[in-house]
């Protein structure tokens, strides 16, 4: 069992992970045995959180690179692969939330979180598809969202976005399955993150939120760790086009 969940001698790239959720991932698959690439906008914070893995025993480099211009990431991905290695398992983690009304939301915010959430995840899956096929093997999971599948109040662009995302999931999987990728998706359901945290410190907002998830909580990040581990691991060598919601229940409760 230990060896199926292994991540020893393989290599990540996880966009959007110099801090919060993505670090924490990246941390997740350090822990199993991964090398990993951490991605960011700019040097200096790619670089810090690559430094602080490294100060933990962890095999990390830092990659700058934005992963909303075709351009920068095809130049990012062929550099990775040529002068650090092959990319075996990418998450594409990187994402932003705009919160206003849709009869109010401006134009600029719009193409924002379709660049980040939707867009980044084309360019980005393809560059690092092209060669995970020559390879004939890769991993490739999105981050979805609980908005995948449900919307709400002031997030329908970010909600259109995630729907897309699952989307991609589904239509890279029908396509790249024969080669031996394996693409799927996570939905983290409500958990307290720096997007979040406005709203976790709504008391009303709280309180809504316990009545209505099962668990009757907000979830902890860590916990998004196991799920990323299993479906970059050979644990999931046959689960492909899948969503998997990380949401204390709430999905299916009425």
């Amino acid at each position: 069992m230990s060896t199926l969940f292994s991540l020893a001698g393989k290599r990540a790239l996880i966009t959007g992970s110099a801090r919060g959720i993505g670090l924490l991932l990246a941390t997740g698959l350090a822990e199993a045995g991964a090398e990993v690439i951490i991605n960011a906008t700019t040097a200096a914070g790619a670089e810090k959180a690559a430094a602080q893995l490294s100060e933990q025993g962890f095999t990390a480099h830092a990659c700058a690179f934005d992963v909303t211009d075709a351009a920068a990431v095809e130049a990012a991905i062929e550099h990775i692969e040529r002068d650090i290695g092959q990319i075996d398992i990418l998450i594409n983690n990187a994402g932003i939330q705009r919160r206003r009304p849709f009869l109010e939301f401006p134009e600029q915010d719009w193409h924002d979180v379709i660049a980040v959430n939707q867009t980044a995840v084309f360019f980005v899956s393809q560059a690092v598809a092209k060669r995970m096929a020559t390879r004939q093997q890769g991993k490739i999971i999105n981050i979805g969202s609980m908005q995948s599948e449900l919307g709400r109040d002031t997030i329908t662009p970010y909600a259109a976005s995630k729907g897309a995302v699952t989307m991609l999931t589904r239509g890279m999987c029908v396509e790249l399955a024969r080669h031996n990728i394996q693409i799927n998706a996570i939905a983290p359901g409500y958990f307290v993150t720096e997007m979040t945290q406005p709203l976790a410190d709504d008391q009303a907002f709280t309180a809504w939120l316990t009545k209505r998830t099962p668990a009757a909580r907000w979830g902890k990040p860590e916990e998004l760790i196991g799920a990323a581990v299993f479906l970059s691991s050979r644990a999931s060598d046959f689960v492909n086009g899948h969503l998997l919601f990380v949401d204390g229940g709430m999905r299916v409760a009425v």
